[in-house]
This record gives C-alpha cells, sequence and structure tokens, in this order.
C-alpha cells in the first residue's frame, strides 16, 4: 500500500509540475506581448491601428460591391439570357431550378432565403425551369428541385433532389449550409467533417446519386412517383 501511495504522489507532483509548467509558459507569452506592445512607439501603433482601418475598409467595400451586385437577398431572375449575366458578374453563385407545381420547392425557397441574408458573399437566385428549356437540357437538369453551384462561371456541382440532405423534407438550414461548404461555394464555418444530420443515423451521412430516369426532354419532380 505504502508502495502505491508513493507512486500516487509522485504522478500528483508530476502533474502538479506540468500545470505550473504550462502555465508559466504562458504568463512569460503573455508577458512578451505586453512588453512588446509597452515598447511600441507611437508611430508603430498608429501604423497597426492604420493597418487594422485598412482592413476594415476593404471587407466594407467588398460587402458594398456585394450588394450592388445583387448578394444578400433571394432573387427571382425572369430568363435565361439574365442567368448569364448574373453568373458572369459573381465569383459563387447558387442557382435554384424550380416549378411552381413543385412543393419540394417551396422548402428550398425558405432555406434559401435564410442562407442568402447570411452568406452575402454568394448569390443566390431562383429559375422558372418551364422558362428556361435551353438551361436545363446545357445543364442536364431531369430532377426539381436542383440547385446548380457555380465558381467562377463554371458549374461545379449540384445537389439534386433532397438525396444530399439526408433524404427528408424535414432537413434544415444547417443541414442545407453544410451542402453548400463542401462545394466550397460559400464561406462555411463549421467543420465539414461533421454533417449536421450525423447524429440522425436512419439518415446516413454518404452521398448517394440520385438515380433519375431519363426520358428525352421531361423533367421529373424529387417528390413525384415517377422518380
Amino acid at each position: 500500500k505504502m508502495a502505491a501511495d508513493t507512486s500516487v504522489d509522485i504522478l500528483q507532483k508530476v502533474l502538479e509540475n506540468e500545470i505550473l509548467q504550462s502555465t508559466k509558459v504562458v504568463e512569460e507569452h503573455l508577458d512578451a506581448e505586453i512588453q512588446k506592445l509597452d515598447q511600441m512607439d507611437e508611430d508603430e501603433l498608429e501604423r497597426l491601428k492604420q493597418r487594422r482601418l485598412e482592413a476594415l475598409k476593404k471587407s466594407q467595400q467588398q460587402k458594398q460591391e456585394w450588394l450592388s451586385k445583387g448578394h444578400g437577398e433571394y432573387r427571382e431572375i425572369p430568363s435565361e439570357r439574365d442567368f448569364f449575366q448574373e453568373v458572369k458578374e459573381s465569383k459563387n453563385v447558387v442557382c435554384h431550378f424550380y416549378r411552381d407545381t413543385t412543393f419540394r420547392c417551396q422548402i428550398m425557397d425558405k432555406h434559401l432565403t435564410v442562407l442568402a441574408k447570411k452568406h452575402i458573399e454568394t448569390k443566390f437566385l431562383k429559375l422558372n425551369a418551364e422558362k428556361s428549356p435551353f438551361l436545363c437540357e446545357r445543364l442536364r437538369i431531369k430532377v426539381i428541385p436542383t440547385l446548380a453551384l457555380i465558381k467562377d462561371g463554371k458549374t461545379q456541382d449540384y445537389i439534386v433532389g433532397f438525396t444530399d440532405l439526408g433524404n427528408t423534407d424535414d432537413f434544415t438550414t444547417e443541414t442545407l449550409e453544410w451542402r453548400l461548404g463542401c462545394a466550397d461555394v460559400i464561406n462555411y464555418s463549421g467543420n465539414l467533417m461533421d454533417p449536421p444530420f450525423q447524429s440522425q443515423k436512419k439518415y446516413g451521412t454518404s452521398f448517394t446519386k440520385l438515380d433519375k430516369k431519363t426520358i428525352r426532354g421531361k423533367i421529373y419532380d424529387s417528390d413525384s412517383d415517377d422518380d
């Protein structure tokens, strides 16, 4: 028992020493930072302040530029021609190809409205699939809703139906945000390796390609019996 007590004491001392050492390191680091600030002359402090102001100004200008290009709100564009113009002037674009009669498009609308306000670095648009047959054919859009995810004028990825969103109508805005983050079309601050629906085991986490029936010229609803 004595030996056991002794080893516990030794462990405790080692642990205390470790804590003391790490506290000392932190304190030394803080002291060094404070000393650095103390030693800065007024010119250096002024330069530091100017750099921060410049960075702030730049980010405000960038924000204004985005807003002037129609970022910050979820908008409907009237035609295919508008699509090309809108995509050309913004680095990141999410475009929802929808149809009035498709219930799932309304679910998508709700989430995209929230994300457009949150992620002003990205332009969020919607386009009526029935009024844009050329684009739907060119982008091979067969299922509604489909989100085309566009970077630097090129379509990089698609979200087809709700398959990638947990395969449920009740997916959260966070789940869609995560999926857009995976495509690098928004600045995502969460952990991409940890999908928001991971805890809901029944949905799984892997992406599955939507099995599409491709009868030429026909566009399916992702919630229709055909699909």
